[in-house]
């Protein structure tokens, strides 16, 4: 049996971490992606203390040239999880909002993901079985505008899930199964760990979808109680 492998982008700690870590412990081999250099060793070398069978990957998901060496480093690829996401800070009154703080967080979150996504796709369509997992936010919902005001951060979630219905429609005659995942709020140093939901917790609907089977959702954005609407 051949072993799958994952690619989990921002996966040097929190939720990042903790997805690789559920992949690895289902015997996934995977690809931390970090652009900081002595994080993501030390991120590789705590999950192969695990017994997990992990890897490098330099990755800043703001460059075309760090994503397109990133690709050409993967020859074989069945899982990418587009985790890799900043807030944009505490500026984001709508009103008074410095479009720079917009045009930041979109890079990251939106921008970010549509590089690395179509960098891999490539690679992704040789696997039997790909998987694309788009970490995004209840906050993105223009249905429930949960949490607080942040019109840069929520919008950008917004854009992710929008463009994970197009990647979802444009890929629904191939293999690749592509969704979005809400991982709730997580004790990481992304909320100042303001939380009791550890990350592990937050990391099970993706890793629920990152294995779905062949006849799973597509174009879906999910959270540990189901559809979430948007």
């Amino acid at each position: 049996m051949t072993t799958k492998t994952a690619l989990i982008t921002g996966a040097n700690k929190g939720i990042g971490f903790a997805i690789a870590h559920g992949l690895g412990m289902q015997g996934i081999r995977v690809g931390i992606g970090a652009r900081n250099d002595a994080r993501r060793q030390d991120a590789v070398a705590k999950l192969r203390a695990a017994g997990i069978d992990a890897f490098g990957v330099p990755l800043d998901v703001t460059s075309d040239h760090s994503v397109a060496a990133a690709a050409n480093s993967i020859r074989d690829l069945d899982i990418l999880v587009n985790n890799a996401g900043i807030s944009g800070g505490d500026q984001q009154n709508p009103t008074t909002l410095d479009i720079d703080v917009l045009r930041t967080a979109l890079d990251t979150n939106v921008f970010g993901v549509i590089r690395v996504t179509n960098a891999l796709l490539p690679t992704l369509l040789q696997s039997s079985s790909p998987r694309i997992v788009n970490v995004s936010s209840n906050m993105g919902s223009l249905a429930l505008q949960t949490g607080p005001i942040m019109a840069a951060y929520a919008p950008s979630k917004t854009m992710v899930n929008a463009m994970t219905v197009q990647y979802a429609r444009q890929l629904v005659d191939t293999a690749v199964i592509v969704n979005a995942c809400c991982p709730g709020y997580v004790a990481t140093d992304f909320t100042g760990f303001a939380s009791t939901r550890t990350p592990a917790e937050g990391a099970r609907i993706a890793l629920q979808l990152a294995t779905l089977p062949d006849d799973g959702p597509r174009g879906g954005f999910f959270d540990d109680a189901g559809s979430v609407a948007w």
